[in-house]
């Protein structure tokens, strides 16, 4: 006679039963039997809304994918000669996807003669290395590769860390935003105001 290991609606234990009784029991009390452990001996079966049920786990995988963060690798260009307005620029671009919590792969393309200067892309690399350290380390050193020059800057924080953070900052600065709509102005006689 098949048997079952039945958890009651509670979470409790009810026992090693009958699937007969089992059934029996979950149709009275106008529930579903639902089998949770299949590969136990014997099977675990619960007495639950089967819908409900269906309905929570969809929920729980939904935010299990919504705080998994994919990590994403952005590329940056410079070119060997590049202008020191220019360099910023791009350094602002790296520091913005390190806080992002994105990796970055920096990448300086050689041309003609330049490639016979490999050590003046190095010292670029390290200095843009130097100048994001507190945001990013470097993961992949500087290496040629044909034309181009690449490294990969990893930030210290992960994605969700950085995602939480940024969501964090960004409804502190609306809080702040609405008490001081809500805050009247003091320089305005009340006469004024009415």
């Amino acid at each position: 006679m098949p048997e079952v290991r039945l958890v009651g609606p509670g979470g409790e234990q009810v026992g090693v039963v009958r699937v007969e009784d089992a059934l029996r029991l979950a149709q009275e009390a106008d529930l579903d039997l639902v089998e949770v452990a299949p590969d136990a001996r014997p099977p675990v079966a619960k007495l639950m809304d089967f819908g409900k049920f269906k309905y929570e786990s969809a929920m729980k995988a939904r935010d299990a994918r919504r705080n998994q963060a994919n990590t994403v690798l952005k590329e940056i260009r410079f070119r060997l000669k590049i202008d020191p307005h220019d360099y910023a620029t791009k350094k602002g671009h790296v520091e913005r996807f390190l806080k992002g919590g994105d990796k970055v792969k920096v990448m300086i393309m050689f041309r003609g003669r330049e490639q016979s200067r490999p050590e003046m892309g190095m010292r670029l690399l390290q200095r843009l290395a130097e100048d994001v350290s507190e945001l990013g380390s470097v993961e992949s050193s500087p290496r040629l590769d044909g034309r181009n020059m690449t490294m990969v800057i990893g930030p210290h924080k992960k994605k969700a860390e950085a995602k939480s953070e940024q969501r964090r900052k960004r409804d502190e600065e609306r809080s702040a935003k609405k008490a001081d709509k809500n805050v009247p102005d003091e320089s305005v006689p009340d006469e004024a105001r009415a």
